[in-house]
Order: C-alpha cells, then structure tokens, then sequence
C-alpha cells in the first residue's frame, strides 16, 4: 500500500501552452505561450472519478480514466508511490487550441503530474514543493519528447537533451531576447502529432544535420542576444519540408512569410505558423496574413506550471 490521499484535498494547477521546435531545433528548443489551461482537482467522498471540461476541446475529449490529465496523474503517483483515491473529481478549463501544434497534450501532461503532486504536498501539509526536475522528465517520458512539455513546465525559452538512456531529461531556461516579438497563427484544421510524425524520414543526409546543426545553434544565438539574425537561424532541414503535404496550406503561409523577411516557422507538428520578429518589425505580418487565420499575440509567460492549495 502507498500514501493514502485525505478526502477534501483540492488544488488549482495553471499550465501555459507552448510552441517548439521553432524551425531546426526539432525535438529540443520550446517557448511557452501565454494561452493557459487550468484545472482543479478535488479528492471526494463519493468514490469514482468525475470530469468536466469547458473550452478548448470540450466537445471531443473524454470525460472517463482515458482523459490524459487523469492518465498522467496515475503516472505520477504511481511514481511518488502514492494510491490513486478512490474519489476524484477534475474541473478542466481549457485555453489552449486542440490539435493546432500548440502543445496541447504536452499541457495536459503537465497539468496532471502538476496535480498529482499538489494533492500529494496537500496531504502531508506541505507547500511550495513542487519538483519541477521530477515535473520534467516524467512528462517529457509520457510525452515522448521534451520540447512542448518542458517550456509548459518552466515558461519561457527553453533548450532541453536527454543522455539517450530515458532516465533523465534536461533543461535550461534561456533568457528571450527584450526585442523578440510573438505572433501565432492558427487554422480552421486541426492535425494531430502521430500524423504528422508518421510522415517523418527515417533517415536524414550528413549534409542536411550539419546544416541544421549550425542553424540550431544561430537559433539560440538570435532568440538571445542577436535578433536581427532570426530569419537565418530559423531555417531547417529536418522536418518541415517532410511534412508539407500534411500541413494544408501552412507551409505556404511560411514561404509567403519568410520572402517577406518574416521569421515563420511550423509550430510544433503544425498546422498552425509561428513567427519570430521583433519590436520594429512585427507590426508587419497582420497584413500578409488572410482571414483564415486567426492571429494571435499571446506573449510569452516568465512562469510555467502553476499549483496551489485550496481550502476544503
């Protein structure tokens, strides 16, 4: 038998949404977006598990044990060596957009190991214990990489790598250049990951790595300290042009951005198009860009996953 957690417990936990990959840092490199979700889960007398969900997704997402925050709750107390209560209930307010490459299931990953650990710290009386490192790589495991699950986690610009082993995943916080602007664009479709990751090539050109490997690193270089060189470091060779066809009219938007001197990129698996700019130029895109996209300045938030204590 594990931890037993006390009926009455309840914590409000808030999780950013997040962009990645942001051209060649594939797999790597995550900004988190000012686009929240939000959920308050309450361990209840009344044995069996209740969801509601209102916003983003309401109308497609399970309300049963299959929901993803609860599956990731599971992990995480299986984890901490805590025993599932019998009664749950979960209050989901959802903020950022379903299947548009906007890191939603990353979000609601994190959500649920955020909660888990807050029901936990609640009852054994304790506060502001949340184990962003535990956080981390337990998402990035469910997940399946860390890009989205790590900028939700710690906010901001984020660079995270594994030692290859799956024990461990780690992350940096980098500091967003002051001038660097955010625009996102989001489509009417939606597409999901596994389809845009099952397009992928198993292999890729030494040519083409090293490529993207001196693009990756300016990448870093320009989202930090050198913006003026955020078109160059945001060009790749590893996933974008592979998954054309699958983004609709995405890619287009991208080469019509980028021949205007805008830093677009596919966020995320798509379809939806993040730019990079700057102060001086960003007022700039709003006009290149139809009507079919809704255009979005979220910011991007200096703080991640959030929890807090409520009263019984």
């Amino acid at each position: 038998m594990g931890a037993a957690l006390t009926p009455g417990a309840a914590v409000e936990v808030r999780v950013p949404a997040s962009s990645a990959n942001l051209g060649p840092g594939f797999d790597s490199v995550g900004l988190a977006l000012g686009l929240w979700d939000s959920c308050v889960a309450t361990v209840t007398e009344e044995a069996g598990l209740r969801i509601d969900v209102e916003g983003e997704g309401s109308a497609d997402v399970p309300r049963d044990a299959t929901h993803l925050v609860h599956r990731s709750m599971l992990r995480a107390w299986e984890e901490l060596g805590v025993d599932a209560p019998a009664g749950l209930h979960l209050a989901c307010r959802n903020e950022v957009p379903h299947g548009r490459g906007l890191g939603s299931s990353a979000t609601a990953i994190v959500t649920g190991v955020v909660a888990a650990q807050g029901l936990h710290d609640v009852c054994r009386e304790l506060t502001d214990s949340l184990d962003l490192a535990f956080t981390n790589t337990l998402a990035a495991r469910l997940e399946g990489h860390p890009d989205n699950s790590s900028a939700s986690v710690y906010g901001g610009l984020t660079l995270s790598w594994s030692d290859g082993d799956g024990d461990g995943t780690h992350t940096v916080r980098l500091s967003l250049h002051p001038d660097v602007r955010i625009r996102v664009l989001v489509p009417a479709t939606q597409l999901s990951t596994a389809k845009a990751r099952s397009v992928l090539p198993t292999h890729v050109r030494h040519g083409d790595a090293a490529l993207n490997s001196a693009r990756s690193a300016l990448l870093v270089q320009a989202l930090t300290a050198h913006p003026e060189h955020l078109l160059a470091g945001t060009r790749e060779w590893l996933h974008q042009e592979a998954r054309r066809e699958s983004f609709g009219g995405s890619m287009e938007l991208v080469d019509s951005l980028r021949a205007a001197g805008h830093a677009a990129v596919i966020s995320g698996a798509g379809p939806s198009v993040l730019v990079l700019s700057t102060v001086d130029a960003v007022d700039g895109v709003a006009p290149l860009v139809d009507g079919a996209w809704q255009l979005l300045d979220p910011g991007v938030p200096d703080e991640g996953a959030q929890v807090r204590a409520l009263a019984p």
